[in-house]
């Protein structure tokens, strides 16, 4: 207690710490303001309609940070970054070049491939813009534009999404934390006070066996989260003794911790934003006048709809995600590198390529672990729903393994910078 009690004192009695949080509160609130102002021509009350009834799009407005809900400037939010960011990704698996500036060209090389995901972000705001208004005006929320207030409104919402992009490398500059979760989070947070007061509204005392089934297993769900997110698994590893002058160093034990979700909470929000494809793709093609393209919407209608199947598809996702990040962000060869350029090695294990290997089955194994637990966590607030007949869960538990992700990584940051001060 008075070590967290000391540290809470340097948190706040630091002019540095004290600027650092105060201007990623001011971007929140520049943030929700932008969140609050409409495009022209919207209906508020029938796009709260949709929202309510269509899981998809209400998993939009949480990873839009929240402005969807007013179809505001701002409502593609940073998804085009995190679809630019899964495609770079890729791209870096199937070009070397990518891959080598992505985790051997130090930090110059991954400003350059940030770049490279910045520029994509532009087309993908723009293709992303284009067809969410045209899915808007088919589901009649906003009317239907002629050409030039069609492309006026899609260079007002690109602008908001860069904007919002320009916002988080703002907070990653000058603030604490991933600026891109911090805004998702934030989007979260405000919307917590209009869904309490929502399901407050529409709450019968029927209801209240499945509601506290639903805060149960959300508690456990917080603590699991936690829990995983916090493991690691140590592996230790030894310096060898060596002789410099008359001095000896070396010789000493150390660890090498391996988390057990390398990926963090990214997985999760990279399957459901690719799980909305094929809502909007579906929604384009029913207006469609050829039987193939019709055929091909009623499918992807039916996948929407299919609560077990959506599951499925998610989980698996789920899991696919963490490897494939896991496996970008985790270079074993690298780590074998750096250990025997330090004069350290695995006890038993053969520096080199035999360390290479020891630690990818390692990562592997736990990965494994990890993958299993995000994948049940992301459809287990649907599984509830579907038992319970409550919209409100499937969205408010996908909402809450985020946010409680990503407060956990800005925690654990602020304590990396209480440290510093300290030392």
């Amino acid at each position: 207690m008075n070590s967290f009690s000391h540290k809470l004192r340097i948190l706040f009695s630091d002019a540095s710490l004290r600027r650092r949080i105060l201007f990623v509160v001011g971007m929140f609130f520049i943030f929700r303001f932008l969140s609050s102002i409409p495009i022209p021509g919207t209906d508020p009350t029938r796009l709260e309609n949709l929202l309510s009834g269509n899981q998809l799009l209400s998993l939009f407005n949480v990873l839009s940070g929240g402005g969807l809900s007013s179809l505001s400037i701002v409502m593609l939010g940073v998804s085009p970054y995190i679809s630019a960011s899964i495609i770079m990704q890729v791209f870096s698996f199937m070009i070397p070049s990518l891959k080598e500036l992505m985790q051997e060209s130090g930090e110059l090389g991954r400003r350059k491939f940030s770049s490279y995901v910045r520029m994509l972000t532009v087309p993908l705001a723009a293709l992303q813009g284009f067809a969410f208004l045209k899915y808007l005006q088919t589901q009649g929320l906003i009317d239907q534009l002629a050409p030039t207030a069609m492309l006026s409104n899609l260079v007002i919402i690109m602008a908001g999404s860069l904007l919002l992009l320009w916002i988080a490398d703002l907070i990653n500059e000058f603030g604490i934390g991933n600026g891109t979760s911090l805004i998702i989070m934030a989007g979260i947070v405000a919307q917590v006070p209009t869904n309490i007061s929502q399901f407050l509204f529409t709450f019968t005392p029927d209801q209240l066996p499945t509601t506290l089934i639903f805060f149960v297993v959300g508690l456990l769900a917080v603590i699991g989260v936690v829990y995983i997110y916090e493991a690691e698994r140590p592996v230790h590893i030894t310096y060898a003794r060596q002789v410099r002058g008359i001095r000896q160093i070396g010789g000493t034990d150390s660890y090498l911790p391996l988390r057990l979700t390398q990926a963090g909470v990214m997985p999760i929000i990279f399957a459901s934003s690719l799980l909305q494809v094929p809502q909007f793709l579906a929604s384009f093609l029913s207006t469609s006048s050829h039987s193939i393209l019709l055929s091909i919407s009623q499918a992807m209608f039916y996948f929407t709809q299919h609560v077990w199947l959506y599951s499925i598809i998610n989980f698996i996702l789920v899991v696919f995600f963490t490897y494939f990040y896991t496996a970008v962000t985790f270079d074993p060869k690298q780590i074998a590198d750096d250990l025997q350029k330090g004069g350290a090695f695995i006890p038993g294990i053969r520096p080199g390529d035999a360390t290479m290997s020891h630690l990818g089955g390692i990562v592997t194994r736990i990965t494994l672990i990890g993958s299993l637990f995000l994948g049940i966590a992301a459809i287990l607030p649907t599984v509830i729903q579907n038992a319970t007949g409550i919209t409100a869960f499937a969205i408010g538990g996908t909402s809450l393994l985020i946010a409680v992700s990503v407060f956990i990584d800005l925690l654990r940051r602020v304590e990396a910078q209480v440290a510093m001060q300290q030392y």
